[in-house]
């Protein structure tokens, strides 16, 4: 096996990193497309190909489409989860003031005194169990509760629907973490210079993102790494890059 990396993560972790921010990426483009001439759609859509390839000569014919769901899955659903927990969150802290008891016991048996702050943060896993014991601690009873204070029963939905959508994208990273294939110098190449292109997308982007903590997270290859639950740190520094 070759063994010459310009990154100290497994190669499955580093391409499934970048699977996450070249989506990301993708999503931004509209606005990050002003910042460099060769950021277009088509850009976007040719590095997610890339990625998808080497992923495929790596890990299998299958690893593609194992790939694109998680990642995809993942992206799509982790801003509208955070930010429909923290809505609900500000809610019934609101609502439940006068009963500072009652409100501490409610956010305790939903998971957030001890998930929130980590999936704010973007940790994948922690937003998992925050969203696990959301479904699981909602109540008939306590559903009732909250609604009569005026908390929208959708609201309410939208949270546990995440809950098993998010445990299904999970499972298909996990999938993808499967068996790999004997890798050659020519894809190790391959490897680096994803790499080197997502750090680029990452400098530049978390540069832009400086006073937007949420999407800065999420052009941090660090944070990224991280949140998969595969490492508990990332060495890597990210290099400068040039605008063209």
């Amino acid at each position: 096996m070759a063994k010459n990396r310009n990154y100290s993560c497994k190669d499955v972790d580093m391409l499934l990193a970048s699977k996450t921010i070249a989506e990301s990426f993708k999503a931004n483009i509209p606005e990050l497309s002003a910042i460099s001439t060769v950021w277009t759609e088509q850009y976007a859509l040719d590095l997610l190909a890339r990625i998808d390839n080497a992923a495929g000569n790596y890990l299998g014919t299958n690893a593609k489409k194992d790939l694109r769901v998680a990642t995809a899955a993942l992206v799509g659903i982790q801003s509208p989860a955070i930010r429909d927990v923290s809505f609900f969150k500000v809610q019934v802290s609101a609502l439940f003031r006068n009963n500072p008891g009652r409100l501490s016991e409610i956010l305790n048996s939903l998971g957030y005194a001890r998930f929130m702050n980590s999936a704010q943060k973007g940790n994948q896993e922690a937003l998992t169990q925050l969203l696990y014991a959301f479904k699981s601690y909602m109540t008939p009873a306590l559903r009732t509760e909250i609604m009569a204070k005026g908390i929208s029963g959708t609201l309410i939905d939208n949270i546990t629907g995440y809950s098993e959508t998010f445990h299904l994208a999970n499972e298909a990273q996990e999938s993808f973490k499967g068996s790999t294939k004997s890798i050659t110098q020519e894809l190790s190449n391959t490897f680096n210079a994803i790499y080197a292109e997502i750090m680029d997308i990452c400098s530049i982007a978390s540069a832009y993102y400086k006073y937007d903590s949420v999407r800065k997270q999420q052009f941090t290859f660090s944070k990224v790494l991280s949140s998969q639950g595969s490492a508990k740190k990332a060495s890597a520094t990210e290099p400068a890059a040039v605008v063209q």
